[in-house]
């Protein structure tokens, strides 16, 4: 089905996304953005992918975009002048959507509306694409081989994959700048310690450290992980915590009255929940409260 990526579910649900271009270290073309865009979607739609991991084949996670491609490596249409009136009101026209909007960022976006956790496994190079892609994953772990780097200024570009609005929600904007101005390489600890990262790992144990983490997640509501998932993101970006008291508020009920109660008499009766809601059908009305 897929021919620069793999895609496989195993028996607890958890899905693995391997970028699968070994020979060219992963590196990013746009069918491969079609094709993570694809993945991610179909992940969402289905109820028996539990948890996300996405890693890389061979050596590297992802080397940023393949710079061999003839023409506009980026895939891009030099023959628009596009305005910003363009972005705000034809956004999906097929013009723009095929020849003006970054790859990465239509990627990343697909990745934020996903209803279900995002570990990115990062087991080596991941630069340009290959960094700012895992900013919209939720959890990031790294091989000790990892390399990452924000490398767009050294090539003359600008920082793409929605990663303006991502990085410095991790890292902070200061060193947001310095990463993207300097676009220095960074190993797994200096990426651990400024918070990129929460673990670093043998590269042996990657994996395993991930799949371990996944099983964890994959115990919990499915519902009340994407509602999780949702509101951390959207309402950490909201200016007063009014708006965030709203949505809680919402969240709360109707998970009070669903997977709540299995998950409240699992607690007092010493059991594992047993929790019946699924994405696909069961998630509450006021869901998705925006974008």
């Amino acid at each position: 089905m897929y021919k620069t990526i793999s895609y496989v579910i195993d028996a607890d649900g958890i899905l693995t996304i391997t970028l699968n271009r070994p020979e060219q270290m992963n590196s990013f073309t746009v069918e491969m953005s079609g094709e993570l865009r694809e993945a991610f979607i179909q992940a969402d739609g289905d109820d028996s992918v539990k948890v996300v991991v996405v890693t890389g084949a061979g050596k590297a996670f992802c080397a940023g975009m393949d710079l061999s491609a003839d023409g506009n490596v980026f895939g891009l249409n030099e023959a628009i002048q596009p305005t910003l009136d363009d972005m705000n009101d034809r956004l999906d026209a097929p013009e723009i959507h095929d020849g003006i909007r970054d790859e990465g960022g239509k990627l990343t976006l697909e990745i934020y509306k996903c209803r279900k956790p995002i570990i990115a496994a990062i087991n080596g190079a991941a630069v340009g694409i290959g960094a700012t892609m895992t900013c919209a994953m939720d959890i990031r772990l790294a091989s000790e081989k990892a390399r990452i780097g924000f490398v767009f200024n050294k090539i003359g570009i600008v920082p793409e994959a929605c990663s303006s609005w991502f990085l410095p929600r991790i890292v902070g904007l200061p060193k947001s700048l310095e990463l993207c101005f300097t676009g220095d390489i960074i190993d797994g600890a200096e990426a651990k310690d400024i918070g990129f990262v929460t673990n670093v790992l043998p590269a042996e144990e990657l994996l395993n450290e991930a799949y371990a983490l996944a099983r964890r997640i994959a115990k919990h509501s499915p519902v009340a992980l994407a509602l999780t998932r949702q509101m951390l993101y959207r309402n950490s970006a909201k200016g007063h915590p009014l708006e965030a008291h709203k949505i809680d508020s919402l969240g709360m009920f109707y998970q009070s009255i669903a997977d709540g109660k299995e998950g409240v008499s699992a607690f007092l009766e010493k059991r594992p929940a047993e929790y019946k809601q699924k994405c696909s059908t069961d998630m509450p009305s006021f869901y998705p409260w925006e974008y």
